[in-house]
Parts: structure tokens; C-alpha cells; sequence
């Protein structure tokens, strides 16, 4: 079976976790966003792509969901012995090395699609991880600065040094409109059995990912269901709710699902706090989506791919289709 998904960062990973778990003779292809990357201290810094590639490959910080287990930060405490900045980024010795030779590649003409396979060569996180695109995405989000008036700041000074306080009057991916699928993306979905969306941000997530052109058309043609990152009106974690009412969309499940639309979903799930929500031309169940622990989240995943194929399979496009790749879950 080939299964496709859109990650974003730690609820992405956690659940593609769960997906190796509940099938694990997939070929599970990763198409991750980028639209959270940064450039600092002339450093690379591709916070998503990382969080999933740590996180399969068994590095992650499991208590925080981001960044090496084990860290340590004394190049940090240097850093900011000589005054050079930013502080409010967290990056610690061993993450600063897995962006030196990011930068390196990059630097040497290496495109983004084939730096993150030679990091992966390392990792070994048993999915195939392409970044959304090889050109520089980059989101932005405009606010209302007491101090400095009405400003563009990068994604992640709002999301990490600000914490989304002050209210995001737009999001926009810079880039995206010219920006092109990675190599292998679109051909990726092509060939799926199934497309998943994770129970990742909707909006600077997913919909980043969505937003490069041809990608959204090309997961609208084939099977999709996503996981509601939304559990009885508040984010499952984050602040999900912040990006969703600067676009003018409800934090609710039924929102999100209108928000994607059917023309992209044919199916959603939804936690049981939400059972009776529906979404006009969307088939919608509800289960326990919190992923307390791998169990659970193997059990999600596996719903996910369920209604998957049961709606495939409803649509007549089940033939070929190997269901004893999920067994063993």
C-alpha cells in the first residue's frame, strides 16, 4: 500500500509514528512543510522536516516533541555570552550540527530534496521525507506591534518569542505562489492508494503545503481523510487557534473540515467530544484522538487508513489496493 501525508511538526510526527505502527509494510511518503524554515546565525534551519526526522528516527526530545534528546546548550551560552542573538530560539549543540551540514550542502548547490535525503541516510526514519518544495517558502504573519506599529514578522518570532500575543491580522507564504513541488512530490501522490492529513496545523501547516501550486490539485484527485487537530473547540496543542481566527475561520472541527473543503476531503475524523458534527459532502467519524500514547496513536492512524480505504473502495478505486498492509497494528 502506498500512503501519502502532509506533516507539519510535532503532532505530524507523532501521528506518522503511529502510522509505521498500524501499517507497517506501507510505503509511507512524507511531504513536509517548509514554510516554518528560517535562516539563523547563517544557518538553515528546517524546524518541521527535523521534528519528523528525529522523532522516526528515534532522536527526538520526547518530553518537549522538537529538538535532540540528550541536548546540551553551551554553544548557545557562548552565543549569547558575545551578545548575538536571537535568544528566544532554542537551538542546542547537537541540532546546530544537523543544520551545518544543511548549510554546507545548500551552500554547495545541493537543492533541499536531496539534503534532506543525505540527513535521512542518517536517520533511517523508514518514510520517504520530502520537503513541499526545493524554492525558499517562508511564512509570515502581520501584527499590530505596540511598539513598532503594524509589521511583518517571521512565522517563528510569532510563534516562539511572541507566543502568538499579539493577534495575527494575515499569514501569508512568502514564495509560495512561485515556488514548485520538490522532485518525487507530485509523483508521490500520483501514485498513492491514500492520502492522509495528520492532525497538524491547518493553516500554517497542511495549508502551506497545500498552497504550492499543483500540490493541492493533485491530492484533490485522489482519496483524502484528515485527523481533526481540534478536540471540543481548542487546539489539541499549540495554538492552532490563533492562525484559524486570523483567516476568519471557527476553531471547531467542523470548521477546519469546511475550511479544507469537499473538494479536497472525502473524509474527516473527529474526536468523540465532537460526535454529531458534520460537513456537507464529508464523511465524518468520531473517536478518541488524543495520541496519549503509542497505542493510541497507532489506533488513530489506523482509523485514518480505514476510512480511507472504505471510502476508496466506495468510489471504485479499491482494485490493486494490498489491505494486508496494515495487519500487525
Amino acid at each position: 500500500m502506498r500512503i501519502v501525508a502532509l506533516a507539519g511538526g510535532i503532532g505530524g510526527a507523532r501521528f506518522l509514528r503511529g502510522l509505521q505502527a498500524a501499517a507497517p509494510a506501507a510505503d509511507i511518503t512524507v511531504i513536509g512543510n517548509t514554510g516554518d524554515d528560517i535562516s539563523l546565525f547563517g544557518l538553515r534551519v528546517c524546524p518541521d522536516l527535523d521534528t519528523v526526522m528525529y522523532t522516526l528516527g528515534g532522536g527526538i526530545n520526547e518530553e518537549q516533541g522538537w529538538g535532540r534528546a540528550a541536548e546540551t546548550f553551551t554553544l548557545k551560552e557562548e552565543l549569547g555570552a558575545y551578545g548575538v542573538g536571537p535568544g528566544w530560539f532554542g537551538l542546542g549543540d547537537r541540532d546546530f550540527a544537523t543544520h551545518i551540514v544543511r548549510t554546507q550542502m545548500l551552500a554547495a548547490g545541493y537543492p533541499l530534496s536531496a539534503v534532506t535525503e543525505a540527513l535521512c541516510d542518517r536517520w533511517k526514519p523508514g518514510v520517504r521525507l520530502i520537503p513541499m518544495s526545493d524554492d525558499q517558502v517562508e511564512t509570515h504573519v502581520v501584527v499590530d506591534d505596540p511598539e513598532q506599529g503594524r509589521r511583518a514578522v517571521h512565522f517563528q518570532e510569532w510563534w516562539v518569542r511572541l507566543r502568538a500575543s499579539l493577534p495575527a491580522r494575515s499569514i501569508a507564504a512568502v514564495g509560495a505562489d512561485d515556488a514548485a513541488p520538490a522532485p518525487g512530490v507530485l509523483a508521490a501522490i500520483a501514485d498513492a492508494d491514500v492520502v492522509l492529513f495528520p492532525p497538524s496545523n491547518p493553516v500554517v501547516s497542511v495549508g502551506t503545503i497545500l498552497s504550492v501550486p499543483g500540490i493541492r490539485d493533485a491530492v484533490a484527485a485522489k482519496t483524502v481523510v484528515g485527523v481533526s487537530p481540534i478536540i471540543g473547540g481548542a487546539p489539541v496543542r499549540g495554538m492552532a487557534d490563533a492562525c484559524l481566527t486570523a483567516i476568519g475561520v471557527e476553531t471547531s472541527a467542523r470548521a477546519v473540515a469546511e475550511h479544507y473543503g469537499s473538494d479536497l476531503l472525502d473524509g474527516w475524523l473527529v474526536d468523540e467530544a465532537d460526535e454529531g458534527v458534520r460537513a456537507e459532502g464529508v464523511e465524518v467519524r468520531s473517536r478518541p484522538l488524543l495520541m496519549s500514547d503509542p497505542e493510541a496513536t497507532a489506533a488513530i492512524a489506523r482509523a485514518a487508513l480505514d476510512l480511507a480505504l472504505e471510502l476508496r473502495e466506495r468510489h471504485g478505486a479499491g482494485a490493486g489496493v494490498d489491505d494486508t498492509a496494515g495487519d500487525g497494528a
